[in-house]
């Protein structure tokens, strides 16, 4: 296991995966890691739809007119989906887990990328949630935040380096 902080230098958005699948317990634990984060008022509002079917992630990866593609040749798409009558803080919920799992990818030598859907769509003005709903059966009431590509990294990226942090973003005491 990293460090927290080697974790944080070395996860990067991994938009290209090798063809090999996922381990099922590396699996599990990215999907543990999501449980078992935390939401408001314990709530766990979220729901995550696990996908492996070459099929139904290359529907999914025409969700949306950009930033969808890479989904095609991931191993795993989890779909961060929440019953959003159950909590008006879905949207922090879902970010927390979604997180959890890239984190929880990355200490396992997994790549990860988010594909936003929340608030996406087509130059039709078909909405991406409404696509990814009719794709996968979730239910009405049920939104979309966002869909995890997960799968073994095609290449390693360079480590994130500490003068990249924008520290002048910072404020303390005022702003």
């Amino acid at each position: 296991m990293k460090s927290f902080a080697q974790l944080m230098h070395s996860r990067r958005s991994c938009r290209k995966f090798t063809q090999e699948k996922i381990d099922p317990e590396a699996l599990s634990l990215v999907l543990n890691a999501a449980l078992l984060s935390p939401s408001a008022k314990s709530r766990r509002s979220w729901h995550f739809v696990v996908v492996e079917d070459k099929n139904t992630l290359e529907k999914l990866a025409d969700c949306k007119e950009s930033g969808a593609a890479l989904l095609k040749n991931a191993a795993v798409a989890v779909v961060v989906t929440a019953n959003v009558a159950e909590n008006d803080c879905w949207i922090e919920d879902c970010s927390i887990a979604a997180l959890a799992m890239q984190l929880q990818a990355e200490d396992l030598g997994l790549g990860s990328c988010w594909v936003q859907v929340r608030n996406r769509g087509l130059n039709s003005g078909e909405r991406a949630v409404d696509i990814v709903r009719g794709i996968l059966n979730i239910p009405e009431g049920f939104d979309t935040l966002c869909i995890l590509a997960l799968g073994h990294k095609a290449s390693e990226l360079p480590l994130k380096n500490d003068d990249d942090a924008p520290w002048e973003q910072v404020h303390v005491g005022t702003f």
